[in-house]
């Protein structure tokens, strides 16, 4: 598949024929959580076709962007991970995903969901400015999707599972039937009063000052 090229001398013009190409910053986006085997990365992207990934993860380690990894144990085999030069991606895909959520709308019948999502959802929704010297964390729920949020003065580290340590607040969404386990519809359920919490409750108000935006 030949890369598309803009002839331009133009930092966009760049990055677009690097990561511009179908399913290629979905592909970063899902890394930028964590490593993953390329079976994992064909479970997340639901619809990718295998072509497609294969020369995608391709054109990534080409560009430097992609590299492939010894899966650490006990794990066998080979995992894909971001470089130091892909992991500079995460700022621009985090603004991508703050003006995304703007036009996003509710899930659509058919629509998928998936913690990787969730925990980028979760990390464009961060506002430091309002997190400056706390020092709070926190475990979200929501059917079978579990993510956290550890708040070290002010910064923000955060991932797939149970935290680290035992959370100062654990949220439980309770989700309508017809609502997605994601992380906007968390938030909703917060804002709302259907959710369970465990822990520090006043926390909730830190919270969702701290991980939405107006």
């Amino acid at each position: 598949m030949k890369r598309r090229e803009f002839g331009q001398h133009c930092g966009l013009a760049r990055a677009l024929e690097l990561v511009g190409e179908r399913w290629a910053l979905l592909v970063i986006r899902d890394l930028t959580v964590r490593p993953r085997r390329y079976t994992d990365l064909q479970d997340g992207l639901a619809g990718i076709p295998s072509n497609v990934l294969s020369t995608r993860l391709k054109e990534l380690e080409q560009a430097g962007i992609v590299e492939r990894q010894v899966a650490p144990a006990p794990q066998r085999g080979v995992v894909y991970a971001l470089t130091p030069v892909g992991q500079e991606l995460e700022p621009a895909l985090l603004a991508l995903g703050r003006w995304g959520s703007t036009q996003l709308g509710d899930p659509q019948p058919g629509d998928r969901v998936t913690p990787d999502g969730a925990v980028l959802n979760m990390r464009a929704s961060f506002r430091p400015e309002e997190a400056t010297g706390l020092t709070a964390s926190f475990e979200l729920h929501a059917r079978e999707l579990v993510v956290h949020a550890v708040v070290t003065d002010g910064e923000l580290a955060s991932g797939i599972g149970p935290a680290p340590r035992p959370p100062d607040l654990t949220i439980t969404a309770q989700l309508a039937d017809d609502e997605p386990a994601s992380y906007r519809m968390i938030v909703r359920a917060a804002r709302d009063g259907r959710v369970e919490l465990k822990g520090r409750k006043k926390l909730l108000e830190t919270f969702l000052l701290v991980f939405t935006r107006p």
